[in-house]
């Protein structure tokens, strides 16, 4: 009972939510490996402590984090968190796709406040716009095999800009085992998001000791939505 105790109390305190994620952290290193794999049949067993975590979360006040980065560290662990529990609630799946008829991405299922969000409004109306940091595209994680890999550590304010370009340097540089100093085959990510990355040869060029010229081509892998299960 002190240990229940315990949790509640660190999970619901502004303090860890709004600095520290413990509770969070240690689901992810429990059931995220280094290369982004998630023990799912696990996290099932510790779905009461997913519950707490994202309940503290959606009940925590964003408006009390003051720096820029925390409410950037904050908004990223919400999304992956609540990617997390609904692959939980809905298990066994072979895809975040068979969810809500492929639509899961639209359904306002997540209620922080007096407002009810989708992931697609976090990630499009409140992420994209008001941070404006393309580096936040390799560390959200849409729970599916080609996603960038799920970071098995919590986001903070004073870790995500090196974590943010320790996942973009790593995503970066796996899409090279797939070129051949003539055409480079990426990741869909940079269409869907070509807005954001603006020259994909000039963005991919700051990740990568790879020499690119402007006129490599490009090609877009198919996107595996199997689930990111170990």
């Amino acid at each position: 009972m002190k240990y229940i105790f315990f949790i509640i109390c660190s999970v619901l305190s502004h303090t860890s939510l709004g600095q520290d994620y413990s509770e969070y952290q240690s689901l992810l290193s429990l059931c995220v490996n280094a290369d982004g794999k998630v023990d799912y049949k696990k996290l099932i067993k510790e779905k009461a402590r997913l519950n707490l975590v994202t309940q503290s979360l959606a009940e925590f006040d964003e408006s009390k984090i003051a720096g820029r980065m925390e409410k950037l560290a904050f908004w990223i662990n919400v999304y992956n968190a609540f990617t997390l529990k609904l692959i939980v609630d809905h298990y066994p799946v072979n895809s975040i796709q068979d969810i809500d008829k492929g639509k899961t991405w639209d359904v306002r299922r997540i209620k922080m406040g007096k407002s009810e969000y989708s992931l697609n409004q976090i990630e499009n109306e409140i992420i994209r716009p008001s941070y404006n940091d393309v580096r936040v595209h390799f560390a959200l994680n849409c729970a599916a095999a080609s996603c960038p890999p799920l970071l098995n550590k919590a986001f903070t304010g004073n870790n995500l800009n090196g974590l943010l370009d320790q996942q973009t340097k790593a995503f970066v540089s796996n899409e090279f085992i797939s070129y051949d100093g003539k055409k480079i085959r990426i990741s869909k990510i940079f269409e869907w998001y070509k807005n954001d990355f603006g020259n994909i040869i000039e963005f991919l060029s700051k990740y990568t000791n790879t020499k690119l010229n402007q006129d490599t081509i490009i090609e877009y892998k198919d996107y595996d939505w199997k689930l990111n299960e170990r």
